[in-house]
């Protein structure tokens, strides 16, 4: 009997990218949608934390042992990159902080490293931003973490609204965070930046670009668009403002 297969020297040769996320992501499905049919995902979790989404979360998920722990834990499927996953918990302790988290990766092992926050940085530069408005989920203390964050790479923040949540921000519905993103509109922002790699934004950001002719920059989509750029590969999914760049 002849068999009939599409591509019998297939299946398409991969090519990987490491994640290390945060106990509590639980949008991996959002990840997967941005990357194209030869980019695999392998994902590494930090250890559980029995604290409300908060600073002092944020600072325990970025742990340099955590962070070393998870990269060598993907590093046998030989990934191109690894991207730490989480925006608290990359712009907590400000900029040379962020930085350092890519060397704790790079030093475990990694080929290269980007950090979400690292991400929206290269965005901004990119994109020649200076003012923009933000909305979290977060309480306010974290939010002005973010601010400060902002502050360091010459960004002034001309609008920030926050949900106030310590969990489940993953359950946020998609007309709670479009009422929030129009809200937070200013005629004056350039982009609005969307944080945290647990609220679901993927498919509110074509359709929200086209309503305000301006950048929606959100975590996952920075974090992908990163990690692809490097590899030279495109970006799926929306985002117009960012696949013209790289």
């Amino acid at each position: 009997m002849e068999l009939n297969f599409p591509d019998i020297d297939g299946p398409v040769a991969q090519r990987g990218i490491g994640i290390i996320a945060p106990f509590d992501l639980a949008l991996e499905r959002e990840l997967w949608r941005w990357a194209p049919l030869e980019v695999s995902l392998h994902l590494a979790r930090t250890p559980y934390e029995p604290v409300p989404v908060s600073v002092e979360m944020a600072e325990l998920v970025s742990d340099a042992t955590h962070l070393t722990a998870a990269t060598r834990n993907v590093l046998h499927v030989d990934p191109e990159v690894i991207a730490y996953l989480c925006t608290s918990g990359s712009f907590i302790k400000g900029l040379e902080y962020e930085k350092s988290l890519c060397d704790t990766i790079r030093q475990a092992g990694a080929l290269d490293a980007i950090t979400t926050s690292g991400a929206l940085v290269e965005a901004i530069r990119a994109l020649d931003l200076t003012r923009l408005s933000v909305i979290t989920p977060y309480d306010a203390i974290l939010t002005g973490k973010l601010h400060e964050f902002l502050a360091e790479v010459g960004c002034t923040v001309i609008r920030s609204d926050h949900l106030g949540l310590g969990g489940g921000i993953w359950k946020v519905s998609y007309r709670t965070i479009a009422e929030r993103i129009l809200n937070a509109d200013d005629p004056d922002s350039e982009a609005i930046f969307v944080s945290c790699t647990n609220l679901p934004t993927y498919d509110l950001i074509d359709p929200l670009e086209q309503a305000l002719g301006k950048p929606v920059l959100t975590a996952n989509q920075l974090t992908m668009w990163a990690c692809l750029g490097r590899m030279k590969l495109p970006m799926m999914g929306p985002g117009k403002w960012l696949r013209d760049v790289f």
